[in-house]
């Protein structure tokens, strides 16, 4: 059934911040053209230029009076060619080129080029198919021979230093975490990210590790998995193991691309938005989303057709990496797809739910969760809900109802309010309700929601509280409180 569309933005914005987006300055604007979630990516940077732009956020948050929250992206076991003797070489389709564990980490040449993976030897068979430079080089392995891994360029180009292997298929079996994600993991939780992105896990268990990590290093964060590896993908089942054991998922379009095959790319892209869904995770589309920008002040109509696709298909963010990053229009960009989201979501497709019809509930909470968003969708004079969130899980599960009623988290704790900033169609607000009595939470939370929609005579909205403050998962009631009894004459 369709719902009144909110005029607030559902889907979120995450940008890069990098060498573009470095001062007070630019990041406030960065903040002002609608930026939700600032994304660190360790892959890059020095760990002062990671604390800097973190204070700089937390102080532009009090004095804008918004909440964003910070993502810190681990690098991974990216595998990587070594260096170029002269920075780059051209490689001609036909010619033999070799990747070895024994060359000069310094001198390759067109002929043969030094390797960061000594596995890469044990783990490539005669005719697989290696990808180099996000797929723009393609290498078919002929043999291996003691440390070189010898390759027939099926697909040449120019070629320059610390590039990126990918077998396509998957199947390198390096592990998901360093020893450099480890030291960023005690520095994430050092600046008070509000999310870690684990890059190339395969498997749940990966995830564990990084959870376990995350709390030993003091820090609350939620994990992310970067979907980016073919086994990963493989099937159902891998796919919703490595969902179940995080918080989130994000569709890393880069590296999943590249082993998968651009053909696969955009149903592989749907099917997991779906199933993050359904197992009440948020989930983010992300990579080359407004490439064009990074040189040009406006985006394609392909685009601008990609980012309106993620929102149609119902993700929670949308991300941009070298677009503000390193781009020459960071702010433009951000407006152009804030632009593009609300324009989206006017699609009556994006408040029409069936989700999850048919299926039985296995918590109290989430129960509540779900039958309030049925009422706000169905009851047409419903303006807005309140959730009073310890930790911002039931509005989780709210939020993967498709709506266009918005969803309100009250909390008296910043690391929530944070967190919900990544949620589709989910707004932070600052609100104790132990500060009140008991009698008068309903009326103090409605007053404290009227500092951020307008509402009138007739309207309603639905509050969900649980009958103890300070409890996570604790959700169990649900009221429909009428405007007309909290406006003055």
């Amino acid at each position: 059934m369709t719902t009144q569309i909110s005029t607030r933005r559902r889907t979120k914005i995450i940008a890069t911040l990098g060498p573009a987006t470095t001062s007070e300055a630019q990041i406030e604007a960065m903040i002002l053209a609608g930026m939700n979630v600032a994304r660190f990516n360790f892959s890059h940077g020095e760990a002062d230029d990671h604390r800097e732009r973190a204070r700089i956020i937390r102080k532009l948050e009090a004095k804008l009076d918004v909440h964003i929250a910070i993502l810190g992206d681990l690098q991974g076991p990216k595998i990587r060619i070594a260096r170029f003797e002269n920075q780059k070489v051209v490689l001609e389709q036909g010619q033999e080129f070799i990747l070895s564990n024994d060359y000069p980490y310094d001198k390759g040449n067109a002929q043969i080029v030094g390797i960061d993976y000594p596995e890469l030897v044990t783990d490539c068979r005669p005719g697989d198919e290696l990808l180099l430079d996000d797929g723009r080089i393609v290498l078919e392995v002929v043999r291996i021979e003691g440390q070189n891994v010898y390759t027939t360029v099926t697909s040449g180009g120019e070629l320059s230093n610390n590039k990126g292997i990918n077998r396509r298929g998957g199947g390198l079996s390096a592990p998901s975490l360093t020893e450099k994600d480890k030291a960023d993991i005690i520095l994430a939780a050092e600046i008070g990210v509000d999310f870690v992105a684990v890059s190339f896990p395969r498997y749940g268990r990966d995830m564990e590790q990084a959870r376990r990590l995350v709390q030993e290093a003091g820090s609350s964060a939620w994990i992310i998995a970067k979907i980016e590896r073919a086994e990963a993908v493989a099937d159902d089942q891998a796919l919703d193991e490595l969902i179940t054991a995080s918080d989130g998922v994000m569709v890393a379009r880069g590296d999943l691309g590249v082993e998968v095959g651009d053909a696969e790319l955009v149903g592989i892209q749907k099917k997991i938005i779906r199933h993050a869904r359904t197992l009440n995770k948020f989930v983010i589309t992300a990579t080359q989303m407004m490439e064009s920008m990074i040189n040009h002040p406006f985006p394609t109509r392909a685009e601008v057709s990609d980012v309106a696709n993620a929102v149609l298909d119902y993700t929670d963010a949308v991300m941009l990496s070298g677009e503000s990053a390193s781009g020459l229009y960071p702010v433009e960009t951000v407006k152009a797809m804030a632009r593009i989201c609300v324009g989206a979501e006017k699609h009556p497709t994006t408040t029409q739910s069936r989700h999850r019809v048919g299926e039985t509930f296995t918590r109290f909470d989430e129960t509540i969760a779900l039958a309030a968003m049925y009422a706000a969708n169905h009851f047409h004079q419903v303006r807005a809900i309140i959730s009073l969130s310890e930790s911002g899980h039931t509005p989780l599960i709210m939020s993967r109802i498709r709506s266009g009623v918005p969803i309100y988290c009250l909390t008296p704790h910043d690391s929530t309010r944070n967190r919900v900033a990544m949620f589709r169609g989910v707004y932070p607000v600052e609100f104790d309700p132990a500060a009140v009595t008991e009698t008068d939470v309903a009326r103090a939370a409605m007053a404290q929601l009227l500092k951020y929609q307008p509402l009138n005579r007739g309207d309603w909205v639905l509050l969900l509280q649980g009958d103890h403050y300070g409890v996570i998962g604790a959700t169990n009631s649900m009221k429909l409180l009428c405007m007309d009894d909290f406006l003055n004459d």
